[in-house]
């Protein structure tokens, strides 16, 4: 085998075969095993494969163009393959040198990469002298006259651009001035850049998407490593930096490399969980919007995708549909009593479902992925649907719950002591109303609101649309305690004394009413629109946008905001933090064009409607069928 080529493992492996002897889930896969069958008659694109350095000199062009096969860079830990590449200019590459997704014996091999065309970026090609250290531009779009907060805002999403090569791949986290500690804000945050991508995409600026997705898809492949250890091969990094680097053999020319983090070097070493999914989602938004499929439909970016769901679906010993995570795997990166099946990364996990599964060419080997997939999608629809709602009914119910019920017939499942309904619920709950819980697990329900993952349940239809309603319901009737003086609080209640020493380990940046714990985020008004729109309600989002305009420009555009009411910049806050200028963009987008939402909005299937209807009216609690075991063991 040469050196560029990739082996990856077995389609078998990568997904497990998932079979049930229950008639609801044999429908369903009857029902749903090709669906995307009338939409896959398309093209397959063959397709670039971009190389991951690029000269900024390129002296000897001969040397460059003799160059064939993979060399590398060591960063650290990480070991970085790449290959040498050609030229920065627009240089007609050669394209896949060969398209196989069998080898004949079962394996997926990745095609042979060589050099390809760099896309050229937004407003033309960057000048080299322009970019500041670690690949941002500073200064390539001519500015417009900042008569306006919208003006203001596309000004500054255009500085934060970051380029490789020259062309647009990312924005960093922030571009605070003020700030003497860079930290990681000066990266390209996968989940951070998701509100820029999607500005970009509604403002027909396709390119910075487009190298954004197939940059980070490459980052996957990619060794990494922690004490020894590597993590699944299908995971995404939480960051990436551009930078410049000498070339080898020549002191007067450099290069740009990417340099990822897969969390090896994050505070806390926590893995991106929610990064794959983030990066499915931002897929299928911009095949929607630009109208080219040809991106999804490439062979190695249907390959990362299957990659990351056997990430997803992969077996283990939990007996629940929902993704068991560890603390801090998603926006809420830091510890926060999240670990277990947090409600986030349930709703990006059956967003990017739905989303993998429109996307997925329907092949033989894909068989037993899109049966898997199916069947988690009802599962987690009918788990978070079921045991995660809560409303004054529930929780009434939750109130008279017995315990220590070891029965098929238990109604109470989990074992929740009704002793663990907190004081400030039984106030704060609306009798009209009501919302999906942050946790569920043994014996424990975390009863705090999480904005993002209730907002996201409803983009993605993963809550009922009565549900749906019924947590706008309870965000217009609790617009003190959620919005205030600034939209959007992160989760509430916030935790305090004792339990913030416990839970948090005394974390001083998430003090009470601070940051992840109780702060309030600019950046969740686009999620927040993107709901409202969906339910037909705009107007909640719109009040909230005209709230946040009173002050995020004149503020600076922080991070997040402190205190009960969201009256104070976070005492640690960046400022010009790029996801809370795009938050404010995509709204303002989006509220000025509502059907340009449907990029986002995952429909609800009337298939998985059915199912799930099956589902209720079959008896979960049947008793097993202790005749069909006749062999005899001896004891």
């Amino acid at each position: 085998m040469s050196s560029s080529e990739a082996v990856l493992p077995p389609l078998s492996t990568l997904v497990p075969h998932l079979s049930h002897s229950k008639p609801c889930f044999n429908s369903l896969n009857s029902m749903l095993h090709f669906k995307s069958d009338t939409d896959a008659r398309r093209k397959r694109a063959s397709g670039y494969v971009q190389s991951l350095i690029c000269s900024r000199k390129l002296r000897n062009f001969r040397r460059a163009y003799s160059s064939q096969g993979i060399d590398g860079v060591s960063h650290g830990k990480t070991k970085i393959s790449h290959l040498k590449s050609v030229s920065c200019k627009d240089q007609q590459a050669e394209s896949v040198s060969r398209i196989t997704a069998d080898d004949g014996h079962g394996t997926i091999v990745a095609p042979k990469i060589r050099e390809f065309e760099m896309v050229e970026p937004i407003g033309g090609s960057a000048s080299n002298d322009n970019l500041a250290a670690g690949g941002v531009i500073n200064d390539t779009f001519g500015k417009v006259s900042v008569d306006s907060t919208e003006d203001e805002a596309w000004n500054l999403l255009r500085e934060s651009m970051v380029y490789y090569c020259g062309n647009p791949i990312g924005t960093i986290a922030a571009n605070d001035p003020s700030s003497s500690s860079i930290l990681n804000y000066d990266q390209v945050f996968v989940r951070d850049f998701i509100p820029s991508g999607i500005a970009f995409l509604l403002k027909g600026q396709y390119d910075i998407v487009r190298n954004f997705i197939l940059h980070t898809l490459q980052l996957q492949s990619w060794e990494k490593t922690m004490d020894c250890h590597s993590p699944g091969q299908g995971l995404m990094p939480a960051s990436f930096k551009v930078r410049t680097v000498p070339l080898d053999g020549d002191d007067s020319a450099t290069e740009d490399v990417l340099d990822p983090d897969f969390g090896e070097a994050a505070i806390g070493r926590v893995a991106p969980v929610d990064s794959g999914l983030w990066w499915i989602i931002l897929l299928r938004a911009y095949g929607k919007c630009s109208g080219d499929l040809s991106v999804q439909e490439r062979v190695d970016v249907q390959t990362g995708i299957k990659m990351i769901l056997k990430l997803c679906l992969a077996d283990g010993f939990d007996m629940f549909p929902t993704l068991l995570v560890t603390d801090g795997s998603c926006m809420i990166d830091r510890r926060m009593g999240i670990h277990g099946h947090p409600l986030e990364i349930q709703a990006l996990f059956y967003s990017a479902l739905l989303c993998a599964r429109e996307m997925l060419a329907p092949e033989d080997g894909s068989a037993d992925l899109i049966r898997a997939l199916n069947n988690r999608l009802v599962a987690l629809s009918f788990h978070i649907r079921e045991y995660y709602w809560i409303d004054m009914r529930k929780l009434n119910d939750i109130y008279r719950y017995k315990t220590e019920e070891y029965s098929y017939d238990a109604v109470n499942k989990f074992n929740i002591y009704p002793d663990q309904i907190p004081p400030w619920l039984v106030e704060w709950m609306p009798s009209k109303g009501g919302y999906l819980i942050g946790n569920l697990q043994p014996a424990h329900m975390d009863f705090r609101f999480f904005s993002l993952g209730n907002l996201w349940s409803i983009v993605s239809s993963l809550a009922t649309m009565d549900q749906s309603h019924a947590i706008l319901d309870l965000i217009e009737a609790k617009w003190p305690e959620l919005v205030a003086d600034m939209p959007f609080k992160i989760c509430y209640p916030a935790l305090e004394g004792q339990e913030w020493r416990i839970i948090t380990g005394s974390d001083p940046k998430n003090t009470s009413w601070s940051y992840h714990n109780g702060g309030s985020w600019p950046t969740l008004l686009w999620q927040l629109t993107v709901a409202c729109i969906k339910m037909n309600r705009p107007e909640i989002a719109e009040k909230a946008v005209k709230i946040a305009e009173k002050r995020i420009s004149r503020d600076k555009w922080p991070e997040y905001y402190d205190t009960k009411q969201g009256r104070f910049i976070g005492k640690q806050a960046r400022l010009f933090q790029t996801w809370s200028i795009a938050g404010y963009l995509v709204s303002k987008l989006l509220l000025a064009n509502p059907d340009a939402a449907n990029i986002l909005v995952n429909r609800e299937d009337s298939d998985l409607v059915n199912a799930f209807s099956c589902m209720l009216s079959a008896n979960p609690r049947r008793k097993r069928d202790w005749k069909g075991l006749k062999q005899k063991f001896i004891i």
